[in-house]
């Protein structure tokens, strides 16, 4: 059977009498239906489920959708219209955390139906993504393998003098000559003071002998991402260097141990920061300990000092626990990992102990 039919039918069941789904962002449309950049819509009612898109995508989803009806528009609105006479539709449920105001008065205007401003959609699809799908798990290893090999094979070309920049663009070049779609954000790959940014952007920065290099890489593999962080040394460590990378390698792995099914998301980052705070530098970790991945680098569910997620088995969630130093340098390391019944997998295979090249 396949896969995205368990997904449809979760929609479908929360449908009453005369009502449907319109689903329009375009991760719940790959969600729903495999196929990425389709700019169409997906419209559910309770027994049936139709794939509307236009003429430029007719063909190749016709290739690669046969679990739901394809409906080929030239005007989105008047099909959408048939589709809700056709089944005797009154109420329409959209995506309130996707659609836009515009959006959402167009689709008032335009369809002969009532729209429902709810979160019941996008609640369901939500609840449905969180937990991963053997196929799911299997295109996060495949994109976690591409990064690694691209990180490995640039480690080699990282040297002082070479700039921020020129790694980024090697990895990214990297990254898609071993089979990425695209990288899965703007990869960080920042030197010197700049590891001091939780978020730096590879600029005209030149390596020096001494410096901290963060890799902050994470490849897209058929719409599924990966995320990884290494700091490696360049040359020579000090001795504050050394200092801050073992407290955040013991904070990390400690923080991988403690997930599990069953522990909060707050209790994961707690484990993490406790340890960075008592080697008394707790207000330079000032972000969340994780995030979860999959079709977006960041989703549901998330490790911080706000969460409420309960781990659930066969959901994903960084550990990225880190310590910066304004002006100085900083360290973070990050796996990807699975939840388990029992505890974690994770998705990385590059070694934590730091690396001086």
């Amino acid at each position: 059977m396949s896969v995205f039919i368990p997904r449809i039918e979760k929609i479908s069941n929360i449908l009453k009498d005369k009502e449907a789904a319109l689903v329009t962002s375009d991760i719940s449309i790959t969600y729903l239906t495999g196929f990425q950049h389709s700019e169409g819509y997906v419209f559910i009612t309770e027994d049936k489920s139709y794939f509307l898109i236009d003429f430029r995508y007719a063909e190749a989803v016709q290739k690669a959708v046969n679990h739901m009806e394809i409906v080929m528009f030239s005007n989105a609105f008047e099909s959408i219209n048939e589709l809700i006479a056709k089944h005797n539709i009154t109420s329409i449920l959209v995506e309130d955390c996707s659609v836009t105001l515009s959006a959402y008065t167009g689709f008032n205007e335009k369809l002969n139906a009532e729209i429902q401003n709810t979160s019941e959609l996008s609640k369901i699809i939500s609840e449905s993504r969180i937990i991963k799908t053997a196929d799911e798990i299997e295109k996060l290893r495949t994109a976690q393998k591409i990064a690694e090999k691209a990180y490995l094979e640039v480690l080699n070309f990282v040297k002082p003098g070479i700039t921020e920049r020129e790694i980024s663009a090697r990895l990214e070049f990297l990254m898609k000559m071993n089979g990425a779609e695209r990288v899965a954000f703007e990869l960080i790959t920042v030197t010197g003071k700049k590891t001091s940014l939780p978020h730096g952007v590879p600029g005209d920065v030149e390596v020096q002998a001494g410096d901290f290099v963060t890799f902050d890489i994470g490849a897209v593999y058929d719409g599924y991402h990966s995320d990884m962080t290494r700091t490696v040394a360049v040359g020579s460590v000090s001795d504050g260097q050394k200092k801050i990378y073992d407290i955040v390698l013991k904070a990390h792995l400690a923080g991988m141990d403690a997930v599990k099914a069953g522990v909060s998301g707050f209790d994961v980052d707690k484990v993490c920061r406790d340890i960075i705070t008592e080697a008394g530098y707790g207000q330079y970790f000032g972000h969340s300990t994780g995030h979860g991945v999959g079709l977006e680098i960041h989703e549901a569910p998330n490790a911080s000092q706000k969460s409420e997620h309960i781990l659930k088995e066969n959901m994903t969630l960084t550990v990225e626990p880190g310590i910066y130093l304004p002006d100085k340098f900083g360290v973070r390391i990050e796996d990807t990992v699975l939840v388990t019944k029992e505890g974690f997998e994770t998705f990385a295979s590059m070694p934590k102990e730091l690396i001086i090249l």
